[in-house]
């Protein structure tokens, strides 16, 4: 008996994304997979039902659920969906273990298998698994489109009848995937770019790109490609050199983020008020709380004439290519656990080992495990 995929419809408010796209589902096809999809899954990431040719469509979400081996999603289910998942069954998403520890406490009972897409360690063999350098990218081209859509300035230079238009100043505070991505966009538009982060490695990569390091002389390289939280100095001297380059930004866009904590806060409401008149800040790191003291999650808002924007599930916003790439990350994360037809998962495998959530009763990423536990205490 073939292994059977369930791709239900996403059901969080405001996400468009859909778990498979149906290039992936075609390539599932081939091996022996059975794909099954809730109708009009694809609907709002402009993948039809009927572009879905290998696989079968079906209208009941509950038997979907009920049938199906392995469920593949974007956003974490519902408690509600949680129950209707057959015991033994596999869940594969971004579930959000830090946020959800109650549905990862019922996925335990309920003897689920689930895998975080989020918890993929940063290793050169699981890149193209990786679904948080995926959507990121998605997240740090939006932020520029979203910057220059707010902006009342052009981009690029321009040289008019009326004068010389001088380039718009950018600065992108993180240098991860989504900064050097917003880095590469703001460049392409024309601007004149800055990129700052913490960690000293990024420096090249920020200069490969076309842009100008800030250097506050302060290295915090952290473990798995994150940088470590900065001492009360490091903060002060990093604020007083932001400072001078923020005030003289016409765009700024953030993007630094600590995956399970509060995103630091990096700009605060002197700098904001050091700006100029019709600047724009792009707050990436809104859904932790923003690097901008005064972001309100999910609003704009105008501050002493500075635009601050703290869009949340930005990906979303360019649902067409976000579910290709994360539907190829699925792929590439659930074929090595395919043998000759059946699914025999490599527990001694480095990826599953640590991006695994539940098995066998049991919750298995330990940070995890911890918050459960006293939660219950």
């Amino acid at each position: 008996m073939p292994i059977r995929v369930a791709v239900p419809k996403e059901t969080y408010p405001g996400e468009r994304r859909v778990a498979l796209v149906p290039e992936v589902s075609r390539k599932m096809a081939k091996l022996d997979i059975e794909v099954q999809l809730e109708s009009g899954a694809g609907d709002a990431a402009h993948y039809p039902d009927a572009a879905f040719e290998s696989a079968r469509i079906v209208s009941d979400a509950g038997s979907l659920y009920g049938e199906s081996d392995i469920i593949l999603t974007v956003q974490p289910p519902a408690l509600e969906v949680i129950e209707q998942l057959r015991e033994g069954s596999i869940l594969i998403g971004m579930l959000l273990p830090y946020q959800r520890l109650q549905h990862v406490a019922r996925l335990k009972e309920r003897n689920i298998t689930s895998f975080a897409m989020e918890l993929v360690p940063r290793i050169s063999r699981a890149q193209s698994m990786d679904t948080l350098s995926s959507q990121a990218a998605a997240a740090g081209y939006k932020a520029v489109i979203m910057a220059a859509e707010r902006s009342g300035h052009f981009f690029p230079m321009l040289t008019t009848a009326a004068g010389t238009i001088r380039p718009s100043k950018v600065v992108v505070i993180g240098a991860g995937v989504a900064g050097l991505q917003a880095i590469a966009t703001a460049r392409r538009l024309g601007a004149i770019v800055e990129g700052y982060d913490v960690r000293a490695a990024t420096k090249e990569q920020v200069e490969s790109l076309g842009a100008r390091f800030i250097d506050i002389d302060v290295a915090a390289e952290g473990s798995g490609g994150y940088a470590r939280e900065l001492t009360e100095e490091e903060k002060q001297q990093q604020q007083t050199i932001l400072a001078e380059h923020i005030a003289a930004a016409d765009v700024v866009i953030s993007t630094a983020a600590l995956p399970g904590r509060p995103s630091p806060k990096i700009i605060t409401s002197a700098m904001v008020e050091s700006m100029k008149p019709g600047s724009v800040i792009i707050d990436l790191a809104a859904e932790g709380g923003g690097n901008c003291e005064l972001t309100k999650a999910g609003e704009d808002i105008e501050h002493n004439g500075v635009i601050i924007a703290g869009p949340l599930n930005v990906p979303s916003m360019l649902a067409v290519h976000a579910s290709e790439m994360y539907s190829k990350n699925l792929l590439n994360f659930l074929t090595p656990m395919i043998k000759d037809g059946t699914l025999v998962p490599d527990w001694e495998d480095e990826v599953l080992a640590e991006s695994v959530l539940t098995h066998q009763g049991e919750i298995r990423h330990e940070p995890t495990r911890k918050q459960v536990e006293g939660d219950a205490s």
